[in-house]
């Protein structure tokens, strides 16, 4: 068997591989997508933290003129600051890169 035939051959068992899976695709029934939100943790959604930095957020530029904003945004960095919040490892050191070699 020459090289252009066995190409032809190779050619030709790519095409049926590619319409079989094409049908097999197009012959599938699509599921319904569920909704993003219904995918949340039921404590994220009832978090009134959470609300009240929405809505602080939708504020725009008063937000920092708020008072229950600031408090709500000092009790965000406590949580996220906490010492139990991080994790026990440290993340490996980035590599750094390679310093150039000054020619003599």
């Amino acid at each position: 068997m020459d090289g252009k035939m066995l190409a032809r051959l190779a050619a030709i068992v790519f095409v049926a591989i590619a319409i079989t899976a094409t049908a097999i695709e197009m012959s599938r029934k699509e599921e319904p997508a569920e909704p993003w939100a219904s995918s949340a943790p039921a404590s994220l959604q009832s978090d009134p933290l959470r609300d009240e930095l929405l809505r602080c957020q939708a504020l725009g530029e008063a937000g920092p003129r708020d008072p229950s904003c600031r408090r709500a945004w000092a009790e965000n960095r406590r949580r996220f600051l906490a010492p139990g919040s991080r994790p026990a490892e440290r993340l490996p050191q980035a590599p750094t890169a390679p310093q150039p070699v000054e020619a003599q």
